[in-house]
């Protein structure tokens, strides 16, 4: 969510939500209900076959970050843990120069086929040429072109829409907001990306975690993070290529499945204060 202007009126204390994907929860076997291709269509076998495919696939669900990959990895393939993590820099991923060697955004959310001759290395490169495939289509370069952004800066709003936004349904707008502050030069101000940074995933946010150094600190770094922050599914990607049109600056969560949307300073603060009520009367309760 995006908290407060970045004028000179003070800033009230953030108990804002940040993103409602980000729970370290990785999914290895059963469930294949993801938005990116499943590669077998279990629904179609009976209960052994069942269990044998799920044992032989491996899902990533969208917006996880490369860490949490990894961890998959090391658990489907029943490795030591880190193993993923300390191969990962020896293996040639193609990635774009502005990546820097970071595959973080690369890793494509899938469903990927596990034999007993699947490695690391190979499930790595598999993901991010399925990334590759993804981001070269001709609707996502057009797509930044026509925001005046490259490919990978796609890449990584589409993650910090996919961080941000509480539905489907409000993954355009979030993206809008975005935009709007990158055009105004305003700091994105969002909690998902102090939360990569701090390696967690909390709904709260203090005013000491907006002055950590770091290049993620979205607070006190205008433009965007220097990479992703977090691995993008197609409904995140396609708000980051078509944003909906509209003059919002701001957002927050209020409750489940509302989210407010304003252009105002004033009225985002009021939304806020309604947050931190409902906040308060669920932990009452």
């Amino acid at each position: 969510m995006v908290n407060e202007s970045p004028d000179a009126r003070p800033r009230p204390r953030r108990r804002l939500r940040p993103t409602r994907r980000g729970k370290v929860v990785l999914v290895v076997g059963a469930l294949l209900v993801v938005s990116a291709a499943v590669l077998i269509p279990l629904a179609l076998t009976g209960p052994d076959e069942e269990k044998q495919q799920a044992q032989n696939t491996l899902v990533i669900p969208e917006g996880r970050r490369a860490s949490q990959v990894y961890e998959a990895v090391d658990q489907a393939l029943d490795l030591k843990p880190g193993s993923t993590l300390k191969a990962a820099p020896t293996v040639d991923l193609s990635l774009p120069g502005q990546a820097e060697g970071n595959p973080e955004g690369y890793l494509f959310p899938a469903t990927y086929p596990l034999d007993a001759d699947t490695t690391p290395s190979g499930l790595l490169r598999y993901m991010a040429e399925t990334a590759r495939k993804h981001f070269a289509a001709d609707h996502v370069t057009a797509g930044a072109q026509r925001n005046n952004v490259s490919v990978y800066d796609t890449v990584t709003i589409a993650s910090i829409v996919q961080a941000e936004a509480d539905t489907d349904a409000d993954m355009g707008k979030v993206a809008r907001v975005v935009y709007n502050r990158l055009l105004k030069d305003m700091p994105l101000q969002m909690d998902s990306t102090l939360n990569y940074a701090l390696r967690r995933s909390t709904l709260d946010t203090s005013a000491e975690d907006t002055r950590i150094k770091s290049p993620y600190n979205s607070y006190e770094r205008k433009g965007l993070p220097p990479s992703p922050i977090g691995n993008p599914g197609e409904a995140a990607l396609k708000a980051a290529i078509s944003p909906t049109p509209g003059p919002w600056l701001y957002f927050v969560t209020v409750g489940p499945g509302d989210t407010r949307f304003t252009e105002s300073y004033d009225e985002q603060r009021t939304n806020v204060e309604e947050f931190n009520r409902n906040r308060r009367a669920a932990a009452s309760s």
